[in-house]
Protein backbone atom coordinates (compact mmCIF):
# COMPACT_ATOMS: atom_id res chain seq x y z
CA UNK A 1 0.00 0.00 0.00
CA UNK A 2 1.07 3.62 -1.15
CA UNK A 3 0.57 6.40 1.35
CA UNK A 4 0.23 10.00 -0.76
CA UNK A 5 0.07 13.13 1.14
CA UNK A 6 -1.95 15.54 -0.51
CA UNK A 7 -1.65 19.39 1.73
CA UNK A 8 -3.78 21.87 0.73
CA UNK A 9 -1.22 24.48 1.09
CA UNK A 10 -3.65 27.30 0.15
CA UNK A 11 -5.23 27.47 3.71
CA UNK A 12 -1.92 26.99 5.41
CA UNK A 13 -0.14 28.55 8.31
CA UNK A 14 0.89 31.66 5.76
CA UNK A 15 -2.32 31.71 4.73
CA UNK A 16 -3.88 31.32 8.49
CA UNK A 17 -5.81 28.89 10.16
CA UNK A 18 -5.91 25.02 10.49
CA UNK A 19 -6.12 23.30 7.53
CA UNK A 20 -7.73 19.85 6.17
CA UNK A 21 -5.14 17.13 5.09
CA UNK A 22 -6.37 14.55 2.79
CA UNK A 23 -4.88 11.19 2.90
CA UNK A 24 -4.96 8.87 -0.03
CA UNK A 25 -4.13 5.40 0.38
CA UNK A 26 -3.19 3.55 -3.21
CA UNK A 27 -4.08 0.27 -3.47
CA UNK A 28 -3.47 -2.67 -5.29
CA UNK A 29 -7.62 -2.45 -5.90
CA UNK A 30 -9.31 0.62 -7.64
CA UNK A 31 -10.72 1.02 -4.14
CA UNK A 32 -9.16 4.36 -3.08
CA UNK A 33 -9.55 5.06 0.80
CA UNK A 34 -10.11 9.21 1.73
CA UNK A 35 -9.96 10.28 5.18
CA UNK A 36 -9.60 14.16 6.07
CA UNK A 37 -7.82 15.22 9.12
CA UNK A 38 -7.61 18.39 11.33
CA UNK A 39 -4.59 19.68 13.14
CA UNK A 40 -4.37 20.10 16.21
CA UNK A 41 -1.78 23.10 15.45
CA UNK A 42 -1.69 25.23 12.60
CA UNK A 43 -0.37 23.49 10.34
CA UNK A 44 3.21 24.63 9.56
CA UNK A 45 4.37 22.08 7.32
CA UNK A 46 7.97 22.33 10.07
CA UNK A 47 6.19 21.62 12.99
CA UNK A 48 6.48 18.40 14.61
CA UNK A 49 2.78 17.51 14.02
CA UNK A 50 3.39 17.57 10.39
CA UNK A 51 7.37 16.08 10.26
CA UNK A 52 5.14 13.27 11.48
CA UNK A 53 2.68 13.08 9.15
CA UNK A 54 5.37 13.21 6.29
CA UNK A 55 7.33 10.47 7.71
CA UNK A 56 4.42 7.91 6.86
CA UNK A 57 4.35 9.27 3.49
CA UNK A 58 5.61 7.33 0.55
CA UNK A 59 5.18 10.24 -1.81
CA UNK A 60 4.20 13.90 -1.08
CA UNK A 61 1.84 15.97 -3.82
CA UNK A 62 1.23 20.00 -3.02
CA UNK A 63 1.87 23.43 -4.01
CA UNK A 64 4.26 24.92 -1.26
CA UNK A 65 4.02 28.46 -1.29
CA UNK A 66 7.39 29.75 -3.32
CA UNK A 67 8.57 31.92 -0.90
CA UNK A 68 9.04 28.85 1.08
CA UNK A 69 10.34 26.58 -1.08
CA UNK A 70 13.81 26.51 -0.81
CA UNK A 71 12.54 25.13 2.78
CA UNK A 72 9.93 22.99 1.97
CA UNK A 73 11.83 21.43 -0.90
CA UNK A 74 14.90 21.03 1.60
CA UNK A 75 12.94 19.29 4.13
CA UNK A 76 11.36 16.53 1.74
CA UNK A 77 15.43 15.98 0.54
CA UNK A 78 16.13 15.69 4.17
CA UNK A 79 13.54 12.62 5.00
CA UNK A 80 14.23 10.97 1.68
CA UNK A 81 10.67 11.77 0.48
CA UNK A 82 9.31 11.01 -3.57
CA UNK A 83 7.57 13.89 -4.38
CA UNK A 84 5.89 15.99 -6.93
CA UNK A 85 5.65 19.50 -6.00
CA UNK A 86 4.54 23.02 -8.00
CA UNK A 87 7.28 25.69 -7.87
CA UNK A 88 7.96 28.98 -9.59
CA UNK A 89 10.26 28.32 -12.42
CA UNK A 90 12.86 30.45 -11.56
CA UNK A 91 13.98 28.15 -8.35
CA UNK A 92 16.22 26.38 -10.37
CA UNK A 93 18.40 28.98 -10.01
CA UNK A 94 17.93 29.15 -6.06
CA UNK A 95 21.54 27.54 -3.98
CA UNK A 96 20.11 24.47 -2.56
CA UNK A 97 17.89 23.93 -5.11
CA UNK A 98 20.41 24.11 -7.88
CA UNK A 99 22.13 21.75 -5.97
CA UNK A 100 19.58 18.29 -6.27
CA UNK A 101 19.41 19.37 -9.71
CA UNK A 102 23.73 19.30 -9.43
CA UNK A 103 23.57 16.12 -7.67
CA UNK A 104 20.42 14.25 -10.02
CA UNK A 105 17.99 14.57 -6.77
CA UNK A 106 15.85 16.83 -8.06
CA UNK A 107 14.61 17.70 -11.80
CA UNK A 108 11.92 18.56 -13.33
CA UNK A 109 8.49 16.67 -14.77
CA UNK A 110 6.80 17.48 -18.10
CA UNK A 111 6.19 20.71 -17.87
CA UNK A 112 8.51 22.49 -20.38
CA UNK A 113 10.30 25.54 -18.25
CA UNK A 114 9.46 27.71 -21.95
CA UNK A 115 5.45 27.31 -21.48
CA UNK A 116 3.09 28.46 -18.73
CA UNK A 117 0.72 26.63 -16.60
CA UNK A 118 -2.86 27.60 -16.89
CA UNK A 119 -5.37 27.45 -14.28
CA UNK A 120 -9.28 27.91 -13.90
CA UNK A 121 -10.36 30.75 -12.21
CA UNK A 122 -13.34 32.38 -10.71
CA UNK A 123 -15.34 35.76 -11.97
CA UNK A 124 -14.51 37.53 -8.33
CA UNK A 125 -10.29 36.20 -9.17
CA UNK A 126 -10.38 37.93 -12.92
CA UNK A 127 -12.42 41.24 -11.57
CA UNK A 128 -10.07 41.75 -8.68
CA UNK A 129 -7.02 40.69 -11.77
CA UNK A 130 -8.09 43.31 -13.92
CA UNK A 131 -8.75 45.57 -11.19
CA UNK A 132 -5.19 45.63 -10.22
CA UNK A 133 -4.00 45.54 -13.02
CA UNK A 134 -2.69 42.40 -13.38
CA UNK A 135 -4.39 41.66 -16.73
CA UNK A 136 -1.00 39.86 -17.86
CA UNK A 137 -2.09 36.98 -15.40
CA UNK A 138 -5.44 36.75 -16.97
CA UNK A 139 -5.55 34.60 -21.02
CA UNK A 140 -8.11 34.04 -22.89
CA UNK A 141 -7.78 29.94 -23.10
CA UNK A 142 -9.79 28.07 -24.90
CA UNK A 143 -13.48 30.29 -25.05
CA UNK A 144 -12.51 31.00 -21.54
CA UNK A 145 -10.61 33.28 -18.91
CA UNK A 146 -7.75 31.43 -17.33
CA UNK A 147 -4.90 32.32 -15.20
CA UNK A 148 -1.43 31.79 -16.00
CA UNK A 149 1.87 30.60 -14.18
CA UNK A 150 5.22 30.86 -14.61
CA UNK A 151 4.82 27.57 -12.68
CA UNK A 152 6.51 24.04 -13.63
CA UNK A 153 6.87 20.65 -11.66
CA UNK A 154 9.63 19.55 -9.40
CA UNK A 155 10.37 15.91 -8.70
CA UNK A 156 12.39 13.36 -7.94
CA UNK A 157 10.18 10.73 -9.40
CA UNK A 158 11.79 9.10 -12.55
CA UNK A 159 10.11 9.63 -16.03
CA UNK A 160 10.58 8.88 -19.47
CA UNK A 161 10.93 12.15 -21.10
CA UNK A 162 13.99 12.46 -18.74
CA UNK A 163 15.92 9.91 -20.31
CA UNK A 164 15.39 10.87 -23.98
CA UNK A 165 18.33 11.25 -25.42
CA UNK A 166 19.05 15.06 -27.03
CA UNK A 167 19.59 14.72 -30.90
CA UNK A 168 22.95 16.97 -31.61
CA UNK A 169 23.84 17.74 -35.06
CA UNK A 170 25.84 20.90 -34.81
CA UNK A 171 29.76 21.11 -35.35
CA UNK A 172 32.07 22.87 -32.89
CA UNK A 173 33.90 26.08 -34.50
CA UNK A 174 35.28 29.17 -32.62
CA UNK A 175 33.86 31.78 -34.74
CA UNK A 176 29.88 29.89 -33.49
CA UNK A 177 30.92 29.36 -30.23
CA UNK A 178 32.86 31.79 -28.71
CA UNK A 179 34.38 31.51 -25.32
CA UNK A 180 34.02 33.74 -22.30
CA UNK A 181 35.97 36.51 -21.84
CA UNK A 182 36.48 35.63 -17.77
CA UNK A 183 36.67 32.32 -17.84
CA UNK A 184 37.19 28.96 -20.26
CA UNK A 185 33.62 27.49 -21.54
CA UNK A 186 31.85 28.47 -24.86
CA UNK A 187 28.39 30.19 -25.33
CA UNK A 188 25.57 27.85 -26.39
CA UNK A 189 22.62 30.58 -27.01
CA UNK A 190 20.28 28.00 -27.71
CA UNK A 191 19.55 24.07 -26.39
CA UNK A 192 19.21 22.62 -29.49
CA UNK A 193 22.74 24.10 -30.84
CA UNK A 194 24.68 22.44 -28.43
CA UNK A 195 27.80 20.83 -30.56
CA UNK A 196 28.22 17.15 -31.20
CA UNK A 197 31.93 17.24 -31.28
CA UNK A 198 32.97 19.50 -27.87
CA UNK A 199 34.17 17.90 -24.94
CA UNK A 200 34.94 21.23 -22.51
CA UNK A 201 32.81 23.19 -20.28
CA UNK A 202 29.34 25.08 -22.21
CA UNK A 203 27.17 28.02 -21.41
CA UNK A 204 23.57 27.56 -21.83
CA UNK A 205 20.51 28.68 -21.06
CA UNK A 206 18.40 27.62 -17.65
CA UNK A 207 16.00 25.96 -20.05
CA UNK A 208 18.15 23.69 -20.77
CA UNK A 209 16.44 21.48 -18.19
CA UNK A 210 13.83 20.58 -20.18
CA UNK A 211 16.15 18.81 -22.18
CA UNK A 212 18.72 17.65 -19.14
CA UNK A 213 19.07 13.98 -19.64
CA UNK A 214 21.75 12.76 -16.92
CA UNK A 215 23.33 9.81 -19.08
CA UNK A 216 23.83 12.70 -21.70
CA UNK A 217 25.17 15.64 -19.74
CA UNK A 218 26.34 16.18 -16.06
CA UNK A 219 25.92 20.12 -14.86
CA UNK A 220 29.04 21.28 -13.53
CA UNK A 221 28.19 24.52 -12.33
CA UNK A 222 26.30 28.02 -13.05
CA UNK A 223 27.08 31.72 -13.66
CA UNK A 224 26.64 33.00 -9.45
CA UNK A 225 29.02 32.51 -6.88
CA UNK A 226 27.77 29.30 -5.48
CA UNK A 227 27.79 27.53 -8.40
CA UNK A 228 31.39 28.28 -9.44
CA UNK A 229 32.76 25.18 -10.98
CA UNK A 230 35.43 22.88 -9.01
CA UNK A 231 38.12 23.78 -11.64
CA UNK A 232 37.43 27.84 -11.60
CA UNK A 233 39.59 29.85 -9.80
CA UNK A 234 37.99 31.92 -6.68
CA UNK A 235 38.70 35.12 -8.22
CA UNK A 236 36.94 34.64 -11.66
CA UNK A 237 33.78 36.58 -11.66
CA UNK A 238 30.58 34.42 -12.32
CA UNK A 239 29.23 37.14 -14.32
CA UNK A 240 28.79 35.36 -17.98
CA UNK A 241 30.65 37.88 -20.27
CA UNK A 242 31.26 37.26 -24.15
CA UNK A 243 33.43 40.23 -26.20
CA UNK A 244 32.59 42.68 -23.54
CA UNK A 245 28.79 41.71 -23.50
CA UNK A 246 26.90 40.81 -20.31
CA UNK A 247 25.27 37.19 -20.68
CA UNK A 248 21.82 36.38 -19.17
CA UNK A 249 22.51 33.63 -16.19
CA UNK A 250 23.66 30.14 -17.60
CA UNK A 251 24.00 26.82 -16.10
CA UNK A 252 27.43 25.16 -17.32
CA UNK A 253 27.42 21.41 -18.57
CA UNK A 254 29.49 18.72 -20.11
CA UNK A 255 28.37 16.18 -22.23
CA UNK A 256 29.27 12.64 -20.72
CA UNK A 257 32.46 10.91 -22.43
CA UNK A 258 30.25 7.82 -22.91
CA UNK A 259 27.29 9.42 -24.71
Amino acid sequence: MIKVFCFCGACSKWRGGSIPLVRTSLLSTPTVGLRRHYFNGDGDFRSAECIELLKQADIVVTNPPFSLFTDYIGQLAKYEKNFLILGNKNAVTYKDVFQLFKENKLWIGVTPMSREIYFDVNQDFIAESLAKNRNRTIVARDGKYMARSPSIWFTNLDHKKRHEELILYKKYSSEEYPKYDNYDAIEVGKTECIPEDYDGIMGVPITFLDKYNPEQFEIVGCSYNYGRPKEWSENVDMNPVVNGKNIYKRFFIRRRKEA
